[in-house]
C-alpha cells in the first residue's frame, strides 16, 4: 500500500467519535487563540497587500476576516493564513516543527462557509489536520527544518489538505489524490523568516490544502507514489536516511497529538525561539528590576538550532525585530513585557532598547547538544556594574506543551489584546462568545456573521 493511500485510510478512519469533551477543549484552545492573532493581523501591510491583489477578481462568500468583504474560499484561505501568521503570534505544535492553526482553520473557515459546515464539522476537520500535519512532523524530524523548510508550511499543505477531505466528506480514493496532488504544492523556505514571505508561508499552505482536496474531488489524479517514490517528497524534501514513515503511521490517532504534546500557545508576539529566553528575562525583571545604568553586560544562551534564526543582533525591521532574540530579551529585561505595540513600526530603533542591545550577546549553550531534541531551554546571565552575576535558567517557555497551557485568563486577555485593535469591547465580547459556543452552530456562517458584524444579532440576518 502506498504512502498517499495509508494517509486516505487514516484520515477518512478518524471519525467524530474521536471528539471526546477533552478533545474539543482544545480545539476550542485553537480557535481562540487563531481568531484573537487573526483579527490582529487583518490590517497587517502583509495581510492589505494580498487582499489588493487578490481582491480585484475574487468572487464569492468566504468571510476575509477583519474586513467587511467576502472572496472565494481559496482566496480568503490565503489571505486570512496569511493575516494569522503576520504578528507570529499564533500557536505552535511540537510534533509538526511549525504553527498548526495558522494552516488549518483559514483553510476550513472558507471551505465551512462554501457549503454551510456545522461548528462541530469544522473542529473535527481541525482536530484531524492537526493530526495529520503533526504525524508527518515526526517522521521528517528536525533534518526537514534544518535543511532549511518551514514546516508551518510543509507539514502545513497536507494538515489542510487531510482537512478539507473531512470538511468536504471525500472517500479514500478521493482523499488519497487529494494528498497526492498536495505533495506537489509543499513549499516554504526558512531563508525568508523576518520578512512577510514567512506569513504567506501560512497562507498558500492553507491555499493549497483548499485547491488539492477541490481538485481532487472534481476528479483530478495525483500519483499514488508521490510520497515513497525515489523522486517523492521524503527523499526530495529530507533525503535517505532523514525520515521515519513507520514513526508517520504508528499511533496515529491514538493518542490524538492534539492532547499530546498539544497546541503551544504564544505569550509573545514574536518568533517561538525567542521564547524561553522571554520568559527568563521577565523572570529577571520580576525578581530583580536591574535598571540599565546598572547592567555592564548580559549573555544569551539557547539551543544552536533556536539561534540559528533568531541570532539578529542589529534588526532592521519590524519583521526582522521578531526574529532577534536581543531585541525581545532587552525588552523584556526593560520593561518586564513584550507587546504586539513592540513591533508596531519604528519600535525596534528605540534608543534605550538598543542600549542594551549593546551590551548583550547571544550564543549557542554549551551543554546543550545541537542533535538533542530537548532544544527549548535558554539562560541568561546579568552582569551588574558593581561586578555581582544574576542569572536563571529555563528548560521551556511556559505554554509549549498541554501539561502547562497558559491560563485561561491569559488567554481571554491575549484575546481582548489582539481582537480590540480593531474592534469595540462589545465586538470583542460577541466574538468571543460566540467562539465558546461554536459546537452548537449549526451553521458556520452564522459564527462568520458575528465576526463580521460584531454583534451576536447578526446570526439572524445570516439565517
Amino acid at each position: 500500500m502506498g504512502i498517499a493511500r495509508k494517509f486516505a485510510e487514516h484520515i477518512t478512519g478518524l471519525g467524530p467519535d474521536i471528539m471526546t469533551e477533552e478533545v474539543n477543549r482544545w480545539a476550542l484552545y485553537g480557535l481562540l487563540d487563531y481568531m484573537a492573532v487573526t483579527l490582529a493581523g487583518s490590517d497587517e501591510p502583509c495581510a492589505e497587500i494580498a487582499g489588493k491583489v487578490l481582491g480585484g477578481g475574487s468572487v464569492g462568500q468566504s468571510l476575509i476576516y477583519g474586513k467587511a468583504n467576502r472572496m472565494s474560499a481559496l482566496d480568503a484561505a490565503l489571505i486570512n493564513g496569511t493575516a494569522s501568521h503576520a504578528h507570529d503570534f499564533d500557536d505552535m505544535n511540537n510534533s509538526m516543527g511549525g504553527h498548526p492553526s495558522a494552516v488549518l482553520l483559514p483553510a476550513i473557515l472558507a471551505v465551512a462557509e462554501e457549503i454551510g459546515a456545522s461548528g462541530k464539522e469544522m473542529l473535527h476537520a481541525y482536530i484531524v489536520g492537526f493530526e495529520t500535519q503533526a504525524r508527518l512532523g515526526k517522521g521528517v524530524h528536525m533534518h526537514h527544518y534544518e535543511k532549511g523548510w518551514h514546516p508551518t508550511s510543509t507539514m502545513g499543505t497536507f494538515g489542510a489538505t487531510a482537512a478539507c477531505c473531512v470538511l468536504l466528506k471525500l472517500d479514500v480514493d478521493t482523499t488519497e489524490c487529494a494528498m497526492a496532488i498536495a505533495a506537489s504544492m509543499a513549499s516554504g523556505i526558512k531563508s525568508n523568516f523576518g520578512t512577510m514571505t514567512k506569513p504567506l508561508h501560512a497562507g498558500l499552505a492553507c491555499r493549497n490544502g483548499v485547491q488539492a482536496a477541490r481538485l481532487a474531488e472534481a476528479g483530478f489524479i495525483g500519483s499514488p507514489e508521490a510520497f515513497e517514490h525515489s523522486q517523492g517528497f521524503f527523499e526530495v524534501y529530507n533525503g535517505a536516511g532523514t525520515y521515519d514513515v513507520d514513526k508517520v503511521f504508528d499511533g496515529f490517532g491514538d493518542p490524538l497529538d492534539i492532547l499530546d504534546p498539544g497546541i503551544a500557545v504564544k505569550q509573545y508576539p514574536c518568533c517561538g525561539s525567542t521564547h524561553s529566553a522571554a520568559d527568563v528575562a521577565i523572570g529577571l525583571y520580576d525578581s530583580e528590576g536591574v535598571p540599565l545604568d546598572q547592567i555592564k553586560h548580559v549573555d544569551v544562551w539557547t539551543h544552536p538550532r533556536r539561534l540559528k534564526h533568531t541570532n539578529r543582533p542589529d534588526p532592521k525591521g519590524v519583521l526582522d525585530a521578531k526574529f532577534s532574540v536581543q531585541y525581545v530579551v532587552s525588552r523584556c529585561l526593560l520593561e518586564g513585557r513584550v507587546i504586539l505595540e513592540h513591533f508596531d513600526e519604528g519600535a525596534y530603533n528605540d534608543p534605550t532598547v538598543r542600549s542594551l542591545m549593546d551590551k548583550l550577546d547571544a550564543a549557542p549553550h554549551p551543554d546543550m547538544d545541537p542533535e538533542s531534541y530537548d532544544h527549548y531551554g535558554a539562560e541568561v546571565r546579568i552582569e551588574k556594574t558593581d561586578g555581582t552575576m544574576i542569572s536563571e535558567r529555563v528548560k521551556m517557555a511556559r505554554g509549549r506543551t498541554t501539561s502547562d497551557p497558559i491560563p485561561n485568563d491569559k488567554m481571554k486577555a491575549k484575546f481582548d489584546a489582539c481582537a480590540s485593535r480593531i474592534m469595540s469591547a462589545d465586538q470583542v465580547n460577541a466574538v468571543y462568545a460566540a467562539i465558546q459556543s461554536i459546537e452548537s452552530c449549526g451553521d458556520i456562517r452564522e459564527f462568520a456573521a458575528v465576526v463580521e458584524n460584531g454583534d451576536a444579532d447578526a446570526v439572524q440576518a445570516a439565517e
